[in-house]
């Protein structure tokens, strides 16, 4: 993981707060190291070669009886289980769909959590990373999306998601926030001071 440093955070806020001098959006950002802990999942594949490694190779070989057998078993299952617990191993043992899937839920749950669904006019939005998904999303509220299609922010996404891949993720933020300023201040334009929310980086703690 390239969780950022405390100057890296500093660059966002700042970022952040030049973007907000320009707009009436309110903008958060949210990074997390890994959106689940899977924990589940080196069981399951443990499990599921540990019936059928052994017993494939007993039924072919004929190498062990049937007391044997299960002790080679348990075995694989608990040397599996403690590997597939190795960071980079486990990420790839999991689905995208379902990696995804867990990145895009805890997105949701922060956009309302840092209270961005509740600033005046419906202004939020939310740049969220999940570094070990290698998942980045936009979400914003309905003040925000009545003006701007949600197409416009995949390209940004896009660009940001291969850059969290090569380990830029500061650089990543410094230039989303920029790509989404240029067109929140075109089309959410600042029409009064305010600054309703934090504008630091906010780094979910793992586990």
């Amino acid at each position: 993981m390239t969780l950022l440093s405390k100057s890296d955070q500093e660059a966002v806020a700042a970022a952040i707060n030049e973007v907000e001098r320009h707009t009436d959006a309110e903008l958060v950002t949210v990074l997390a190291a890994q959106s689940d802990n899977y924990s589940y999942i080196p069981l399951l594949w443990a499990g599921i070669l540990a019936l059928l490694l052994p017993g494939t190779a007993n039924y072919f070989g004929s190498w062990f009886g049937a007391d044997v057998l299960l002790l080679v078993q348990w075995g694989t299952f608990i040397l599996l289980s403690l590997l597939f617990r190795v960071p980079g191993i486990n990420t790839r043992l999991i689905p995208r769909q379902v990696r995804y899937w867990r990145a895009s839920n805890l997105a949701r749950r922060q956009f309302l959590e840092q209270n961005l669904h509740h600033t005046a006019g419906a202004t939020g939005m939310l740049i969220f990373v999940s570094e070990a998904e290698r998942y980045v999303e936009i979400l914003v509220d309905q003040g925000i999306a009545d003006l701007l299609d949600n197409a416009v922010w995949e390209d940004i996404v896009a660009d940001f998601t291969a850059k969290v891949r090569q380990g830029q993720t500061r650089q990543g933020f410094l230039d989303c926030i920029a790509a989404c300023g240029k067109l929140l201040k075109a089309h959410v334009p600042a029409t009064h001071e305010r600054n309703e929310l934090p504008n630091h980086l906010v780094i979910l703690p793992t586990g």
